[in-house]
């Protein structure tokens, strides 16, 4: 049976785009055979205690790292450098293959570790850390990211990245070993068939066509720009007519609730498994106003549960949402634009059909078992390099 050992600064109970996909890879890893262990940061009672275990979740040996909170979003952990504990836990679990999935110190630190051992290591590139400098107001940073980003990865065997336009990006900086991978959607869990009017009246949205935002409430994810356009849109439609639901939590949330304009609902985080599902389904359009994002897992959920979808026209998003086939697409950063595509959501009941049906037939082409398959093949080459002969 051959061994994974995952090394990620962000896992489970965090959630995040991070920490699902690596959740989901590794039970997909676990039905194909692999036997999986992870080394992340630790994790404060108040999240671990409320965690539920799900079907959802590996049941994978986690050596934990000590972390303290980073004080601009205290969710997120940073893990300390704790290179000996890291290098005495890859040496107990004997891994084949170490794949790195942050940039951070778990990551960093175990890159490091696996090449002095001799141990074939992959990476994962999930974000665009370089673009994230700006939208934290600190663009003189940008330079010195993308350096860092582009030696780490280029220490690596193979670095996996979820869109076509995140490899490019990896290219520019010099990274070559490089495999667009990661782009897969349960298909199953995400689903129009868990439409529920109940649910839709229970958010108070009986008649009111409704928006849904799903994601961190973090100056990258720019929700502002969301809250902005549908004030705009609004002012032209009867009163309570519409309305935009925003499920996740975040630094920005205090702000963004100061800002928010009548018949805008904050749900806060929802459960991936038992609350998201239903509540994608029983939306009527899905908005989305990044321009950071490697893939925009959210949109694949979105366009799975079967609802039409307006997006940002950058990044990982465009090997998606194509503007009037799978979505609609608006500039990044115009107000205008996004304003104008959801009104024409509610106008246009036959332009919703349309591309719902297309953004669901897209999803079902990424399926992640496929996905999954396709990784097996990939770490067993990577194996068989460094044992062959």
């Amino acid at each position: 049976m051959a061994r994974v050992l995952y090394c990620t600064d962000s896992y489970l109970p965090q959630i995040n785009g991070v920490s699902i996909v690596t959740a989901q890879t590794l039970l997909g890893l676990q039905r194909l055979g692999w036997s999986c262990g992870v080394i992340a940061p630790a994790y404060p009672q108040r999240l671990t205690g409320s965690a539920r275990p799900t079907s959802a979740e590996p049941a994978v040996p986690v050596h934990s790292i000590p972390s303290v909170a980073w004080p601009p979003y205290p969710d997120l952990r940073l893990a300390w450098p704790a290179r000996r504990a890291i290098h005495r836990r890859i040496r107990q679990f004997q891994p084949d293959l170490v794949h790195c999935a942050t940039e951070f110190v778990i990551g960093r630190l175990a890159l490091s570790v696996a090449r002095e051992l001799g141990i074939p290591c992959c990476t994962t590139y999930h974000t665009n850390f370089g673009q994230y400098a700006s939208a934290y107001g600190v663009p003189w940073l940008r330079r010195p990211v993308e350096r860092w980003i582009s030696h780490m990865h280029g220490l690596a065997d193979r670095t996996f990245t979820p869109s076509a336009v995140a490899e490019a990006e990896l290219h520019r900086m010099g990274v070559r070993h490089t495999e667009v991978w990661g782009r897969g959607i349960d298909t199953d869990l995400f689903h129009p068939r868990h439409r529920s009017p109940a649910h839709h009246a229970a958010l108070g949205a009986e008649r009111a066509f409704t928006f849904l935002y799903v994601g961190r409430l973090a100056p990258e994810k720019n929700v502002s720009l969301l809250l902005a356009a549908f004030d705009r849109m609004q002012h032209h439609r009867p009163p309570g007519s519409v309305q935009l639901l925003i499920a996740g939590h975040g630094p920005d949330e205090a702000m963004l609730r100061r800002h928010a304009g009548a018949h805008v609902t904050f749900l806060g985080a929802q459960d991936r498994t038992t609350r998201l599902p239903s509540l994608y389904a029983s939306a009527d359009a899905f908005v989305f106003a990044s321009t950071t994002e490697t893939l925009g897992l959210v949109l694949l959920e979105a366009m799975a549960s079967g609802v039409p979808v307006v997006a940002a026209a950058a990044g990982g998003v465009l090997d998606h949402v194509r503007d009037e086939a799978t979505g609609l697409t608006f500039a990044g950063g115009d107000v205008e634009g996004c304003a104008r595509a959801m009104d024409r959501l509610i106008t246009d009941p036959g332009l919703r059909h349309r591309l719902a049906t297309a953004g669901r037939a897209w999803a079902e082409q990424q399926a992640w078992y496929l996905e999954m398959v396709r990784l097996d093949a990939s770490y067993r080459e990577l194996i068989s390099r460094r044992v062959a002969p």
